[in-house]
């Protein structure tokens, strides 16, 4: 099962790579342009931008903060997906997912000197700008959420099957 992680997390990382290469290729930095509209509704822009901080530019310039986290973050998912997610197919892909957004935006901070490459600008309401790194991690991090609220197993040893009563007539 880890195999099939790595590659799904990989193919993650290499399509959010892919995607950024185009956009670095086609876009001067803060060129924006209109990218997904219905009728007069202006929905989604493409905006490249250089982001060298994390979620909503917090910790900018911490490029080594960021990437410890990064990597401890890494870490942590694959010893999950090692040790705890066999035969729990939504703790599997939701780390799966998180692991393959870390992965991609990781790659940016030590390839590109520190800094993101976001592009993806919601139109509808005001919101960061950021990319498809972060829409897996996004996700995958309200999955985990779930599987914790709604599925994880808090202690087994505490969870006894209920004794039958008989009831003697």
């Amino acid at each position: 099962m880890l195999i099939l992680a790595l590659i799904a997390a990989g193919l993650i990382a290499l399509a959010d790579q892919l995607i950024k290469l185009w956009i670095i290729r086609d876009f001067n930095l803060f060129e924006e342009r209109p990218f997904l509209q219905i009728g007069s509704l202006d929905i989604l822009h493409l905006h490249y931008i250089q982001n060298t901080g994390s979620a909503f530019s917090s910790f900018s310039g911490q490029t080594v903060l960021l990437l410890i986290i990064t990597a401890i973050g890494v870490g942590v998912c694959v010893y999950l997906l090692v040790n705890k997610a066999k035969g729990k197919p939504l703790l599997f892909w939701s780390l799966t997912m998180i692991l393959g957004g870390a992965i991609g935006n990781m790659i940016d901070r030590i390839f590109r000197g520190g800094a993101v490459v976001d592009y993806l600008d919601v139109q509808l309401f005001n919101f960061a700008i950021f990319n498809f790194a972060d829409c897996f991690i996004t996700v995958g991090t309200i999955l985990l959420a779930v599987y914790i609220l709604f599925f994880m197993d808090r202690d087994p040893k505490k969870r006894q099957k209920p004794e039958k009563h008989h009831d003697k007539a």
